[in-house]
């Protein structure tokens, strides 16, 4: 009956659309070099001044047509066509890109939009065609390798967020992550209770482009969030015509690599080697523990996209989807359905424009804890399973048998991986919706005038139950015997816009003038209600807890000034004035300026070459802030009342306590200075374009939680106004549509990247001791000093003897004094890569098209933790239980943890070549009839790596150090895309 009901709705969801399939002339428009149609083709008809665009498959149509109207087809890019109707009821029309026309292509910029020739900023726009293709469930993942200076390391976990930076980032201590804007709408840059990222709710079957901004002459209108650079996310919109489109996906993953650690028989020789006394703790299983918490996987993306025109007034757009993941833990899973809608309007001569978005997201998932540590050491001798032993049949270590008969557990043993997976159960639900509703009027007493207003709402309602059999070992402990967990957290986040700004467009003769100045306000407000595990028979009394944060207000004063003379001579000048309620009202205001000219060389210097067809200098100045830290209102006295982890007893009776919180005074704006300089160019009628950007950026007053003097405050750490740093460095992208024929042709893009970042200044010139805890002792390998990279590998130097051998303990003596410190550390590389490089290849042969993607990254450095901190012979034994160990432990022969775990021969080169997608193609046309047609696909996600690094993946986050990641894995693709 629910699938019935269910089936229902969507019917009358598709109703409304389907009194539009009727028309007296329709058609396709297609790109005449790869047989694909164009959408937002703009189209005008003679006859009664009539104009659409195509939708999203190219189709049109129109009623009641004369035999003598004539209609004229253009498109940015492409050769404009003019035909006539006689006696044609379906018309399928061609048309040629032109190259010299390519520059007219409009970006999204802040509050508004600009033709890609007429940009002074440093700009990347991608659409549809060019997004990266295969399996691709968050939507950052459509811009990896795309554009130059942008990296996206994505975690092998389905749905999980990425680590976006453009340009390497902007800070040492706040947040590095861009600003994302949908349609109008920033996000909040936090992930919600109950899903897997703040972006998994957006489905990419729904982006109709995307526009990253670098420099801080286009980033500078967003003021206090921009310091990062600003990706805009466009949705695709509403059509005049009826069509739909529906795509499938189904990918089948396996694991391609797992840490090289002993097997079951190599153990047991090396237990009788090295350990012999310990021989009688072996097992008589073999398993191979990793691939024992992995599977082979099969996942499922569907969506179809209905667009046609409402009542023949609004252009709309429903999209549907579908997406079932599963993850290689042998529990994860990620599943979302998503509902996007979008209907943009135009009343009164187009005097007034309207375009709502909504989009709704439901997400489940299945999160697992993380044993990739505890299966790589696990003993491979020992069984996943013993029949008849006590935690539900799985092995696991036990202590002696108690007075009672009972098993209580080894306290200080690892758990069997497996069973902590099987028996946690961790179900969590969100449920988001997030659109705006934007009002564009050209006022009629003033049509050179346009108000706008925006007005935005993003809400997030999520829940987590995590429950843990009481049987299982894996989970909490009293005396040694669990007792199971049973907890549940639900959360709420809301992000609320206003924008309101005037637009004032105006050409004087060779000048056009257009003038933006306006007011944001956006609020972020967030609660949560934890229940804590109710089977903990010591839980504290203050459970449940509700918790209701502090809100962060930002509001925006910002104007903008575009001058463009004779078509040659542009300038762009912007103001923002930003306030936080982060900071106290002496500093809550920031101020960020920025001004961009760029000069069409070709109009003066080469206007009669016919080699050089496109040459514009840019060069641009600005500022940006940042003020995106975990506290609201540190600058405010308040109490805090303890948790259930932090009361006070009187006698027996636990007492809830309020604390004093710690005080953040002075604190103020972080900035950023950004210099540009860039130069874009194009060959042979822009058959080859490419851009050149070089830039400076300058961060002071850096955002830091840093250490204080002892009694100062109500803390030992608070956020400080600290130091600063710089990053330099040159970006190039080249397009070159490299063969163009009338059955072939191929394009490509490649772009490469390098920067370099420094820090000027600390707090009293001191270093800054920080990293992963390598060994869980809080031996940490990197460090902020001024003059070097931000964390920067901070080692002793190895020594080796006459052989190349690295001698186990013995390091250099680099300061002298015969005694082996701290002192003997130095800075030996940094995780920051040299250069970057992405390569990217299209073609297409007939009705076949082909395509891949390439990344590289040259010379950056991981400090391999996973062996810092396990590959020795006395990792061995631990807590009176066998491990087994990575085998690098062979090529060093290095003895105890301790001696070595900070050695520099652990600081690998990681430098790697990927392959992330190769895909193959064949369009059917006119599979039914001839409105319909199917493309069936073939492809490969993760095809290959080459590296040098010996770890599990030369492309990790945290910072440069590995100690273990969720792997990713390498999917098989079929798929069919069904249009009509």
């Amino acid at each position: 009956m629910k699938k019935i009901y269910n089936k229902f709705l969507l019917l009358l969801l598709l109703l409304p659309f389907c009194v539009f399939a009727q028309s007296t002339v329709k058609g396709i428009v297609l790109e005449k070099s790869t047989g694909q149609p164009i959408p937002g083709v703009n189209i005008k008809v003679s006859q009664g001044n009539l104009s659409m665009t195509t939708d999203f498959d190219g189709k049109f149509q129109f009623n009641g047509l004369k035999e003598q109207t004539q209609i004229t087809f253009s498109f940015t890019g492409f050769t404009t066509q003019t035909i006539t109707v006689g006696t044609q009821r379906d018309i399928t029309v061609t048309l040629e890109e032109d190259p010299n026309l390519l520059q007219e292509v409009v970006v999204q910029v802040g509050y508004g939009s600009v033709k890609k020739k007429d940009a002074t900023g440093s700009v990347v726009a991608l659409t549809t065609k060019d997004f990266n293709k295969g399996n691709n469930i968050t939507t950052e993942n459509l811009l990896n390798g795309r554009v130059a200076g942008l990296s996206i390391n994505s975690s092998g976990a389905p749905g999980s967020l990425s680590e976006i930076r453009i340009r390497g980032g902007s800070s040492l201590f706040a947040s590095n992550n861009p600003l994302i804007v949908i349609d109008g709408l920033p996000l909040e840059n936090a992930t919600n209770t109950g899903s897997a990222s703040f972006l998994a709710s957006l489905n990419p079957a729904t982006v109709e482009s995307m526009t990253v901004l670098k420099d801080a002459s286009a980033t500078a209108i967003y003021g206090s969030r921009a310091s990062n650079g600003v990706i805009i996310i466009t949705t695709k919109k509403g059509s005049s015509t009826f069509s739909v489109d529906y795509n499938a996906q189904y990918a089948a993953g396996k694991l391609t690599k797992t840490v090289d650690v002993f097997s079951a028989d190599e153990f047991r020789k090396l237990i009788a080697d090295r350990r012999p006394q310990d021989s009688g703790k072996l097992g008589t299983a073999n398993t191979d523990w990793q691939k024992a918490i992995y599977r082979n996987t099969g996942s499922f993306d569907q969506s179809v996209a209905v667009r046609g025109s409402l009542f023949d007034i609004i252009p709309t757009s429903l999209t549907l989807g579908n997406t079932n993941q599963e993850g290689l833990r042998i529990t994860n899973e990620f599943q979302r359905n998503t509902v996007g809608l979008v209907m943009n309007p135009t009343f009164f001569e187009n005097s007034l424009k309207v375009k709502l978005s909504a989009n709704y997201a439901h997400e489940r998932n299945r999160f697992t804890d993380a044993v990739e540590g505890t299966a790589i050491g696990f003993d491979p001798t020992q069984p996943i399973r013993v029949e008849g032993a006590p935690y539900d049949g799985f092995f696991e270590y036990l202590s002696a048998v108690d007075g009672d008969g009972n098993y209580p557990l080894n306290p200080n043993a690892a758990r069997n991986p497996v069973s902590q997976l099987l028996n946690t159960r961790d179900i969590a639900k969100s449920n988001r919706f997030f659109g705006n509703i934007e009002v564009d009027y050209k006022l009629y007493f003033f049509p050179d005038v346009r108000a706008v207003v925006n007005v935005g709402f993003d809400e997030s309602n999520g829940e987590r139950t995590r429950k843990v059999n009481p049987n299982a070992g894996s989970g909490p402990t009293l005396n040694n015997f669990p007792y199971g967990a049973n907890e549940y957290t639900d959360a709420k986040r809301q992000n609320k816009l206003l924008d309101a700004y005037l637009v004032y467009n105006k050409t004087f003769d060779e000048l056009n003038f257009e003038l933006t100045g306006g007011y944001s306000y956006q609020r972020f407000e967030s609660s949560r209600f934890e229940t804590g595990n109710i089977l903990n028979p010591n839980l504290p009394s203050t459970f449940p807890e509700t918790t209701l944060d502090t809100e962060t207000v930002l509001i925006g004063f910002f104007a903008r000034t575009n001058l463009n003379f004779k078509d040659k001579y542009l300038l762009t000048l912007s103001y923002r004035r930003d306030g936080s309620s982060r900071f106290d009202k002496e500093n809550r205001w920031g101020n960020f300026p920025s001004v961009a000219f760029a000069w069409k060389l070709k109009e003066d210097l080469f206007k009669d070459n016919k080699t050089i067809s496109d040459l514009k200098l840019r060069l641009s100045y600005g500022i940006t802030g940042q003020q995106d830290i975990p506290e609201p209102n540190g600058y405010l006295k308040k109490y805090e009342l303890g948790t259930g982890n932090s009361q006070y007893y009187f006698g027996t009776d636990p007492v809830t306590i309020a604390l004093p919180y710690k005080l953040t005074n002075g604190l103020k704006w972080e900035e950023t200075t950004t210099y540009n300089a860039g130069i874009d160019f194009g060959f042979l009628e822009n058959r080859i374009s490419a851009s050149l950007d070089a830039y400076y950026k300058d961060s002071k007053d850096l955002l830091a939680n840093v250490a204080i003097s002892d009694g100062s405050n109500f803390s030992n750490r608070v956020y400080q106004n600290i130091g600063s740093f710089t990053t330099k460095g040159v970006e190039l992208t080249v397009n070159a549509s490299a063969i163009k024929t009338e059955n072939f042709s191929w394009n490509v893009n490649f772009n490469a990247a390098k920067f370099e970042r420094r820090i000027s200044e600390l707090a009293y010139n001191a270093d800054i001791f920080l990293g992963d805890n390598i060994t869980g002792n809080g031996s940490t390998s990197q460090i902020f000093r001024e003059g070097y990279t931000p964390y920067s590998f901070y080692v002793y130097k190895q020594l080796y003897d006459t052989a190349g051998k690295p001698i186990d303990g013995a390091f250099a003596d680099l300061n002298g004094d015969n005694i082996k410190n701290d002192a003997d550390k130095y800075i030996y590389n940094n995780p920051d890569p040299d250069v970057t490089l992405g390569f990217a290849s299209n073609m297409n042969y007939k009705k076949f098209d082909f395509s891949f993607n390439l990344r590289a990254s040259i010379g950056n450095n991981i400090f391999n933790g996973m062996d810092a901190s396990r590959a020795q012979y006395s990792s061995l034994i631990n807590a009176g239980t066998l491990n087994n160990i990575p085998t690098q432990v062979k090529e060093t022969n290095f003895q105890t943890t301790e001696n070595v775990v900070m050695s520099d021969i652990y600081v690998e080169n990681a430098s790697f070549l990927k392959m992330d997608n190769i895909s193959l193609g064949y369009t059917f046309d006119k599979v039914i009839n001839e409105k319909v047609s199917l493309r069936l696909s073939t492809g490969v996600q993760n095809v290959f790596v080459i590296t040098k690094y010996s770890g599990l993946d030369p492309e990790i986050t945290n910072n440069g150090v590995d100690k273990t990641i969720y792997p990713r894995q390498r999917t098989f693709l079929f798929g069919a895309n069904l249009k009509f």
